[in-house]
């Protein structure tokens, strides 16, 4: 296991360095020479309400939590800035199951308390066509569906790294990072709030005509979850088109995964999305299909995902079952902007159909509903979910209320 303190003790050290020029910078702005300001604030607010009931439980979950990030980023100086970002979450009624808090006889809402460095990173743009970045960062790759920051929670998921972003040639860009640390949205309290191990991702995208092609692959090792150390490659192809007054829009991916490192199963899997979106003015539809393969002791596996994206936002999909799963949906969606006094106005309904992969086993179903409001740094958001068990874990409704500020 690698300490966290010896990694940001290296990041600090390499922060005093930087910091004699962050603060000649600030001498010749307060001297009036134009130079922008030393430092850009962080402020972020976020106050939910999230209620469950889920069948088999002897009570109803009612989490309300408040959430709010503080922090700076400094003015590059010598092509290179600090980011700063401290993260509180605090549980104002607790009558749910954090994962941490014990409370077992209510569903659960991975909202734990917690107070940590969110982060906390050194970016270079000294090398031209290239942007590193390196200590605890924000990842968000592509459309989440491999790796993103899970958002979506309180606590969001960060990643203690190295990164290294190429756009030298002209379409082409190269990504690549190594990592050692997962910080998981349970919280440093649980024991899988942390992942240690080496891992690495890479991927090359190019621009066509007709969309981006990227290629990636994803090498993981997790000292605290082996089974999840694994290794996938795969292809990603999205775009769009003008067809008239609307447009079209398009997503094939194909992804192969074995097993990797310290991982004790010998197994192969496979992914696979097509998705179809037509856009009229406000309107939106999408309708895909998404499979995961398993083998009846593992299914594909996407630990770093952001999760709550993908298979219906009542998160029964979190961890593929052993079967695999297939998942055909159907969204639409309606965005207005000046409406109502509002900034922007938003609605979106889905409706899932789970099957297993493996096998004719039946899952479930799910309808998903969302309405968001935007005025100026407010958002407002109303959400909905209700997964129907069929064969699979257990009927699931959920409610949330959210109210954002955003500096």
């Amino acid at each position: 296991m690698r300490p966290l303190q010896s990694r940001l003790h290296l990041l600090a050290a390499a922060a005093t360095l930087a910091l004699p020029t962050w603060h000649a910078h600030a001498a010749d702005a307060a001297n009036g020479d134009g130079a922008p300001p030393l430092l850009t604030p962080i402020a972020e607010v976020r106050l939910r309400s999230e209620s469950v009931t889920q069948s088999g439980m002897p009570k109803d979950a009612e989490a309300l939590t408040l959430r709010g990030r503080l922090g700076f980023e400094t003015a590059a100086r010598r092509a290179t800035s600090l980011l700063v970002e401290g993260e509180l979450v605090w549980p104002l009624a607790t009558h749910y199951n954090s994962t941490v808090n014990g409370k077992t006889e209510y569903p659960i809402v991975a909202d734990p308390e917690a107070h940590e460095i969110n982060r906390l990173q050194l970016t270079s743009t000294a090398i031209a066509g290239t942007r590193i970045t390196i200590g605890r960062q924000r990842i968000a790759l592509d459309d989440q569906r491999f790796v993103g920051n899970s958002g979506w929670r309180q606590n969001e998921q960060t990643f203690d790294a190295l990164r290294v972003i190429n756009t030298s040639v002209r379409q082409l860009t190269l990504d690549l990072t190594y990592l050692d640390q997962v910080n998981r949205v349970n919280g440093p309290e649980s024991p899988v709030g942390r992942f240690h191990g080496d891992s690495y991702l890479a991927s090359a995208a190019y621009k066509l005509p007709a969309g981006t092609l990227t290629a990636f692959a994803n090498m993981l090792e997790f000292d605290e979850a082996a089974t999840d150390s694994s290794s996938t490659v795969g292809l990603r192809f999205n775009g769009s088109r003008a067809l008239g007054p609307g447009k079209l829009g398009f997503l094939a991916s194909y992804a192969t995964q074995h097993e990797r490192a310290n991982n004790p199963l010998d197994y192969e899997a496979d992914f696979h999305a097509l998705a179809l979106t037509g856009a009229y003015r406000e309107w939106s539809l999408e309708v895909g299909f998404e499979q995961l393969t398993g083998d009846g002791v593992k299914g594909f596996s996407t630990p770093l995902a952001t999760l709550h994206r993908f298979q219906g936002w009542a998160d029964k999909f979190l961890t593929t079952p052993p079967n695999g799963i297939d998942d055909r949906y159907v969204t639409a969606g309606y965005a207005k902007a000046h409406l109502l006094g509002l900034e922007r106005l938003s609605a979106t309904a889905s409706y899932h159909a789970f099957d297993a992969e493996r096998g004719a086993g039946d899952y479930g179903s799910e309808i998903d509903l969302q309405a968001r409001a935007e005025w100026k740094r407010l958002r407002v958001g109303l959400k909905f979910a209700d997964y129907a068990a069929d064969g699979f874990a257990t009927d699931t409704t959920k409610y949330w209320v959210d109210v954002e500020y955003v500096w």
